[in-house]
């Protein structure tokens, strides 16, 4: 049966080290368009951040979708009508903001207008994340958080620093959240049961497509929940080794536009 779903995760998959879209990458989306395939972004960063992939890679048009905040938010990419939105709650918010300080590892919170951080000297992988995604950073207190719609909260920091934490989360935080690790410095919270997996899903039912129709390409741990819902689950050279262990396919690394080599292997 032809592949008809593809979602492709973008830091370390779909963009090299440079963050560029390759030639070849950009060449084997548009063919797999032509040839009927929706060619899905799924993503943990914000939509600000993809705004300007889905214009270069042509992803704007009507039955297009984009899955943003480790699927968090779904929208058709055309209007920006929203399929799937969930968000925390205020009291969420504040249990995450305590325990961050108690462990004393930085965070910030991310709506779909902005980062917000209650950390006075604000962390460097926080004006990193806002280089990166496009979007702005502001200081506010955990009080001043009460009416934001916040998506995901992430703790972000050296790498030592963030394990040490993440070794000290307790059993219930995790029973309350969707936890996910998609780099060194970052691991992101998420309302419970939401990740790419159960948007993909989710895409995947509204357009009648059954499981061995979809495709998921990745290379870090917030890849794992879609990798392991699609019936073509297929891993970047340079991702997780761990990851690799549950895929059907290895594709090229990012610097060799693995995508590509992905989609004109075993989709075109």
């Amino acid at each position: 049966m032809s592949i008809k779903l593809i979602a492709v995760d973008i830091d370390g998959t779909l963009v090299n080290s440079k963050k560029e879209i390759t030639p070849e990458v950009f060449s084997a989306i548009q063919d797999a368009k032509k040839a009927g395939v929706k060619v899905v972004i799924a993503t943990g960063r914000p939509i600000a951040g993809v705004a300007k992939l889905l214009d270069d890679l042509q992803l704007r048009d009507k039955g297009d979708y984009v899955v943003t905040f480790n699927g968090g938010l779904v929208q058709e990419t055309a209007t920006g009508h929203e399929i799937i939105r969930e968000t925390l709650d205020y009291a969420d918010y504040l249990d995450i903001e305590f325990l961050s300080r108690k462990l004393g590892v930085h965070m910030h919170a991310i709506t779909k207008d902005g980062i917000y951080t209650a950390n006075r000297n604000i962390g460097k992988y926080t004006v990193y994340e806002s280089s990166l995604v496009n979007m702005p950073v502001f200081y506010r207190t955990p009080e001043e958080m009460a009416n934001k719609e916040i998506v995901k909260c992430m703790f972000i920091d050296d790498p030592e620093i963030l394990d040490a934490a993440i070794q000290q989360l307790s059993d219930d935080f995790y029973d309350r959240f969707t936890i996910v690790k998609s780099a060194p410095f970052y691991l992101e919270l998420l309302r419970k049961n939401v990740d790419k997996g159960s948007s993909i899903t989710h895409l995947a039912e509204k357009l009648g497509l059954t499981k061995d129709e979809t495709m998921a390409i990745g290379d870090e741990e917030n890849d794992r929940a879609m990798l392991e819902v699609v019936g073509n689950p297929v891993v970047m050279e340079n991702g997780n080794p761990e990851l690799k262990k549950i895929a059907k396919y290895i594709t090229k690394s990012n610097e060799e536009s693995g995508v590509a080599h992905a989609i004109r292997t075993w989709v075109l």
